[in-house]
């Protein structure tokens, strides 16, 4: 089972927001500055709820008032990012990419192993996406980046299939709304928060107050 560590960040991401993956990178480039590790208590958020059907599948018709020059300013946004926090992207948007199986299959792992395998399988599954492009909706895809983390595929596929699992996980999302979390990535520290990928410096002001 995952453990509190003394000194904890938490963490509302969806794997599909490039601007989640952004974050994470500068949060590690902030917990690389600490003489303390500071470990990431993840919250699953699921940016497409509203566009999800009864039965979890995603209906892309639903207008979500999002047009091109949205994404195309989101776009810009991750390349101007990407090259500030000097990260690897071969993507920089994932419109058509379910992340709902991804984020179940991580919420369990996290429930059921200790932080750095969870952290192994979560890293997996960001640069499964972000840099080799490929889709972490694919059941079998998540049984790999599993095994490779330490976790039998078996319990990947069983997780993916339990009903109650899955509506734990969009309990989860439910939770992070109302909670005051209407986009991603959220950084939470003791009552305090910050939106989007920020840089280091503000996640250590966030942490440290200076």
């Amino acid at each position: 089972m995952s453990q509190k560590s003394a000194d904890q960040i938490t963490v509302y991401s969806d794997y599909v927001c490039p601007f989640c993956y952004l974050g994470r990178h500068s949060l590690q480039q902030y917990q690389e500055t600490r003489e303390e590790a500071l470990e990431i208590d993840w919250h699953p958020f699921d940016l497409r709820s509203q566009k999800r059907k009864p039965d979890g599948s995603i209906d892309f018709s639903v207008d979500d008032g999002k047009d091109e020059d949205y994404y195309e300013q989101a776009k810009e946004n991750v390349r101007r990012l990407q090259e500030k926090y000097d990260v690897e992207m071969t993507l920089d948007i994932a419109t058509d990419i379910d992340s709902l199986p991804a984020q179940i299959a991580s919420y369990y792992v996290k429930q059921h192993y200790d932080t750095d395998t969870w952290l192994d399988f979560d890293v997996a599954v960001f640069e499964s996406l972000w840099k080799e492009g490929k889709d972490i909706g694919d059941e079998e895809l998540l049984v790999e980046l599993a095994e490779d983390a330490g976790v039998a595929g078996d319990e990947i596929r069983s997780a993916l299939d339990d009903e109650a699992l899955r509506a734990e996980v969009r309990e989860q999302f439910t939770e992070a709304q109302q909670s005051g979390v209407t986009g991603v990535p959220t950084f939470a520290y003791e009552g305090y928060a910050a939106r989007g990928a920020v840089p280091p410096e503000q996640l250590e002001r966030l942490v440290e107050g200076t």
